[in-house]
C-alpha cells in the first residue's frame, strides 16, 4: 500500500519567516514531541537525517531522510529509506503583497513500507494507516505553526 500526499497550507507570515522556521532543525524535537528521535544537524543536499515517529498507533516508525535538493526559500526534495521508503518534496511560495505577509508550503510525499511485516500490516489495517499518516501531517502542522512559525515570524521582525 502506497501512501500519497499532496497538500497545500497557507500561512500568515512572509515567505522568509517560513523558510526561517523549516530551517530551524535544531527545533524540531521540541516542536514535534511525537518525534521520538532525531538526528540531524542542518538543512542542506547530502544531510542525512536519522528519525523515529510514533503516531498514536501500536507502531513506531524508523526512517532516514536524505536531504537530496535545497533551492532556500523554494524547494526541498528527499529520498526515505527504512521502514518507509520513497520521496518527499516540500515548495515554499512567498505570497506577500499588499494585504499583508502570507506564503504558502506545499507537501507532496509518496511513501511505501518497506517490509513484509509492514506490507502486510498496512493491506489488513489500510484506514488505520491513513489515519496515522494524516495523523501525523495534520498534527505536525498544527505544531509546526504554533510553535515554529511564531518563533520565526518574531525573528524576522514580524508582528
Amino acid at each position: 500500500m502506497d501512501v500519497r500526499s499532496d497538500r497545500r497550507h497557507r500561512c500568515d507570515v512572509g515567505g522568509e519567516a517560513l523558510w526561517s522556521a523549516i530551517t530551524a532543525v535544531d527545533d524540531f524535537s521540541r516542536w514535534w514531541p511525537w518525534l521520538r528521535r532525531f538526528d540531524g544537524a542542518r538543512l542542506a543536499p547530502g544531510e542525512r537525517w536519522d528519525c523515529m515517529i510514533q503516531p498514536p498507533l501500536p507502531y513506531a516508525l524508523r526512517f532516514e531522510l536524505e536531504i537530496a535538493e535545497v533551492v532556500p526559500r523554494e524547494l526541498v526534495t528527499a529520498q526515505v529509506s527504512g521502514d518507509l521508503t520513497g520521496s518527499a518534496r516540500l515548495e515554499v511560495r512567498d505570497l506577500s503583497g499588499p494585504g499583508g505577509a502570507r506564503s504558502e508550503v506545499r507537501l507532496r510525499s509518496d511513501l511505501a513500507p518497506a517490509n513484509r511485516v509492514l506490507r502486510t500490516f498496512a493491506m489488513v489495517a489500510k484506514p488505520m494507516v491513513r489515519f496515522g499518516h494524516d495523523w501525523v501531517l495534520d498534527t505536525g502542522l498544527q505544531q509546526f505553526r504554533s510553535r515554529g512559525l511564531a518563533t520565526a515570524d518574531r525573528a524576522t521582525g514580524g508582528p
